[in-house]
């Protein structure tokens, strides 16, 4: 089973390398120079920076940026285009990252602890907004946040409207001392 998936991932790898653009422009310079094929140029670069993130000094600093530049430029993009799929796609990944942020802090003395933690969480989170039909957050979103929110959508929205209704009646009596 292992190795159907490692023959998966090295035929979509070697697929993505063989399309044009800048990345790959460059890769094939490399490999004319150094006579080595790109995609164990890039299985080269990909195992140096998992070893980076389980012994760098920054790992976590790289993670989070990873996790938040390209998925935040990714939205702005999609609020200013007139196409609303792609607004639905980075709201879903945002819910998720905020869900496993708010379960991270709980867990993060744990985990920190593990050598692994930050090429892991580099790895789910890239699986979370990578460009696939059913990436990570749309699988998490599906599977566990949205029946969830669904099951509890009545009592949250009735606390929120009372919670609403205290703030205004604190504002209103704030208001009327002054």
């Amino acid at each position: 089973m292992a190795t159907r998936y490692l023959q998966q991932f090295d035929s979509s790898l070697e697929n993505i390398l063989r399309e044009k653009n800048k990345v790959t422009d460059l890769l094939e310079l490399v490999e004319k120079k150094t006579n080595v094929k790109r995609t164990y140029i890039v299985k080269g670069l990909i195992g140096v920076f998992s070893i980076y993130m389980i012994v760098g000094h920054f790992a976590a600093l790289v993670c989070n940026a990873v996790g938040f530049i390209y998925p935040a430029y990714a939205s702005i993009h999609a609020i200013e285009s007139h196409n609303t799929t792609d607004d639905t796609k980075w709201l879903t990944y945002w819910v998720v990252f905020a869900m496993f942020s708010v379960l991270e802090f709980f867990s993060d003395i744990i985990f920190s602890w593990f050598p692994i933690y930050w090429l892991a969480k580099i790895v789910f989170l890239v699986w979370c907004f990578m460009p696939l039909q059913n990436n990570g957050s749309i699988l998490i979103y599906n599977k566990f946040i949205r029946p969830v929110f669904f099951q509890n959508k009545e009592f949250v929205d009735a606390q929120i409207h009372k919670l609403a209704e205290s703030a205004s009646n604190l504002t209103n009596k704030t208001r009327k001392e002054e």
